[in-house]
C-alpha cells in the first residue's frame, strides 16, 4: 500500500521546500494539496504552500522530480453547499483540477462538499444539498470522464460523513467508472461514522485514504463537527481502530494511494513507522 503525505510541512515556505521535506522524512509519495486559481502573492514570494492550477504542468513536474516523489492526487476540497460565487473554491475549480491531474498523469482529483459558511448553506433541505453538490459536480465529472481523471468524493461533510448519506449520493450522481470515495479515517469518525464501514459498504470505491487519528477529547465534538485539515497527534496514539480498517481495505483489495494527514514531522515519522509495521512492510 502506498504511504504518502500531505505536503503542508513546514508553514511560511513554498510548494518546492514541501516536497523536499516530504523526502527528507524518507517519504516517496505526496498529493498536490493546497491550490488557488491564477496568481497569488504568497505564492509569488515564496511563502504559501499552494500551486495555481493555471501552472504550467512542467513546472511542477521539475519540483516533484527534484526531490524524487511521486504525486497521486490532486486535491481540490470545495464548498459545494453555498451558493455559487467568484470567491468560493468550486465547480470552476475542480474542473482545473481535473486537467491540471491530467496534464501532470495523476488518476485521482479530491474534492467533497464541506461545510456550508453562509446562512444559506446552513437552511438547506438534505434533498436540497444532495442536489447542490451533484449540480456542482455535472462539469467536472464530465471533464474527467473525458481526460481518464477520477474524482473521489471525501468524507468531510454532513452528507459525506455518513455511509447511507454517501450512498444515496453516489446512487444519484452514477457515473461508477469516474466518481469513487476517498476515506479520510479522522473526519469520518468526527463526523459520527465509522469508518471501517466505509470500507465494508462500498469496497472498491474507495480510491485513496486519508490517514488520522483522533484524541480523546474529539469525542465531545463527534457527530457535530464535519472534517478537520490535519491531525495533531501520530497514528495510534488516538481513539480510531486504525488495524482493522487496513484489515479490511487489504480483504477488498484496495491498493491505491494513501495519505498522512498529520501535523509535526515528528509524529508523521512515528505514524509511517507505525502504519508500516501494521501493513506488514
Amino acid at each position: 500500500m502506498i504511504i504518502g503525505c500531505f505536503a503542508l510541512i513546514e508553514p511560511f515556505t513554498p510548494m518546492e521546500r514541501q516536497f523536499q521535506a516530504i523526502a527528507e522524512m524518507g517519504i516517496k509519495y505526496a498529493d498536490l494539496t493546497d491550490s488557488h486559481d491564477g496568481a497569488s502573492l504568497g505564492g509569488t514570494y515564496g511563502f504559501s504552500a499552494a500551486i495555481s492550477l493555471d501552472s504550467h504542468p512542467g513546472k511542477i513536474r521539475d519540483m516533484v522530480d527534484a526531490a524524487g516523489l511521486t504525486l497521486t492526487s490532486v486535491c481540490a476540497h470545495a464548498d459545494l453547499l453555498d451558493a455559487t460565487s467568484p470567491e468560493i473554491y468550486g465547480t470552476f475549480q475542480i474542473v482545473k483540477a481535473v486537467r491540471l491531474a491530467a496534464l501532470l498523469g495523476i488518476k485521482h482529483v479530491i474534492t467533497t462538499e464541506g461545510d456550508p459558511k453562509t446562512e444559506f448553506g446552513h437552511n438547506l433541505t438534505e434533498s436540497e444539498k444532495m442536489f447542490s453538490i451533484r449540480e456542482k459536480l455535472q462539469t467536472p465529472i464530465a471533464w474527467a470522464r473525458e481526460l481518464g481523471v477520477e474524482i473521489l468524493i471525501e468524507t468531510h461533510g454532513q452528507i459525506s460523513d455518513s455511509v447511507e448519506k454517501m450512498g444515496d449520493l453516489l446512487d444519484q450522481i452514477g457515473c461508477e467508472d469516474t466518481v469513487g470515495i476517498c476515506l479520510d479515517t479522522g473526519n469520518s469518525w468526527l463526523g459520527g461514522a465509522e469508518p471501517i464501514e466505509y470500507v465494508k459498504t462500498f469496497g472498491k470505491r474507495i480510491g485513496h485514504v486519508h490517514w488520522k487519528d483522533m484524541p480523546a477529547e474529539m469525542e465531545a465534538k463527534r457527530g457535530e463537527m464535519f472534517g478537520c485539515g490535519m491531525a495533531v497527534i501520530p497514528l495510534g496514539d488516538g481513539v480510531i481502530e486504525l488495524p482493522p480498517i487496513i484489515d479490511a481495505l487489504k480483504d477488498v483489495g484496495f491498493e491505491g494511494g494513501t495519505t498522512l494527514e498529520i501535523a509535526g514531522p515528528d509524529n508523521v515519522k512515528k505514524s509511517v513507522e507505525r502504519l508500516n509495521g501494521w501493513l506488514g512492510q
